[in-house]
């Protein structure tokens, strides 16, 4: 019987013909297994990032054969995305986990002395938690909640909502452009204390935090609906954002909430998710939009903002390990 014999490299050319079956293997899988939204890019567009750079894959070979693979990205964001560690069948896993992250951890050594590394072990892979630990590893747990487009419970649970707050000196309103250095400022302070800075750090500076909201609005992480995202006022000033986007076919996404410390624990939050969320429900009961949901992400350990999801009609979906390797 051969014995069997284990190889790390990066993928390039020659691998591309070999390398497909293990691919789409991973695709066949990507939503039941990993808890994917979207579906992974076709063969074809994956190699054509690969040519271009924008992601990199390293490649576990069995005997010459691809039987493993691991995909991470640097090119949006500051942070280093480990995207998916992948392994055909259920044999040796620990073993081709851990070449892979091995090879990972030395191809990205230069860039680890400024960049974090930040990997979502989504579906299968919250078994990975405590063989990377040991890499360093650190770990929050974030919680995806979905408001559904067809579940009318939660729609009545949104319109049971006041629409503005009980203070006059607060209005909810809608976004505009002339607003995105308020949100910047706001956002920054908001975040950079909060465990999103630990797997992004470019909440820690307002350019880091321009950089994020810039590609929001731009399109760069999914539409940007801006006649859904609502801004909180308070005596005609912007003191809170609440902004929403596409991330992809038919989920409308809320990526960020933040309100201005002086105006926190006043309940106010759930005004600018009222106002978005209905938003986006008007768009799909008029026909102009066919999303199936809203979903939105919160720390497993931030009870207030479950709370505050929930009394806004969303319901929890799953949880899972946000791993981060600090610098």
């Amino acid at each position: 019987m051969e014995n069997t014999s284990y190889e790390t490299t990066i993928l390039t050319s020659d691998l591309y013909k070999i390398f497909k079956g293990a691919y789409n293997d991973f695709r066949a899988v990507a939503s039941s297994d990993y808890m994917f939204e979207l579906p992974p890019l076709e063969y074809q567009e994956f190699i054509d990032a690969i040519d271009k750079e924008y992601v990199k894959c390293i490649v576990l070979l069995e005997n010459h054969i691809p039987t493993a693979f691991l995909i991470y990205t640097m090119a949006i964001s500051e942070s280093i995305e480990l995207n998916v560690i992948h392994c055909l069948g259920s044999e040796d896993l620990l073993t081709k986990r851990k070449l892979l992250m091995e090879r990972f951890l030395k191809e990205t050594e230069k860039e680890r002395a400024e960049k974090v590394v930040c990997y979502p072990l989504l579906g299968i892979q919250s078994g990975f938690t405590s063989d990377i630990s040991h890499y360093g590893f650190k770990f929050v747990g974030l919680a995806v909640l979905r408001f559904m487009m067809d579940n009318k419970n939660s729609e009545e649970i949104l319109n049971s909502l006041a629409s503005e707050p009980k203070d006059d000196s607060y209005k909810v309103t809608t976004w505009e452009n002339m607003y995105y250095d308020d949100a910047v400022k706001i956002i920054h302070e908001g975040f950079k204390t909060a465990s999103d800075a630990l797997f992004d750090t470019r909440y820690l500076t307002k350019e880091g935090t321009d950089d994020v909201l810039d590609k929001i609005v731009n399109g760069v992480y999914g539409e940007f609906l801006p006649e859904t995202t609502s801004v909180l006022m308070h005596n005609g000033r912007p003191c809170g954002f609440c902004f929403t986007n596409i991330t992809g076919g038919k989920i409308a996404n809320i990526p960020l909430v933040s309100i201005e410390k002086e105006h926190q624990g006043k309940g106010l939050a759930k005004h600018l998710i009222k106002k978005s969320v209905s938003g986006i429900l008007k768009l799909v009961r008029s026909g102009e939009r066919d999303f199936t949901e809203v979903n939105v992400s919160a720390e497993t350990n931030n009870i207030s903002a479950l709370k505050m999801y929930r009394h806004a009609g969303f319901k929890e979906d799953y949880s899972y390990p946000q791993a981060y390797l600090p610098i």
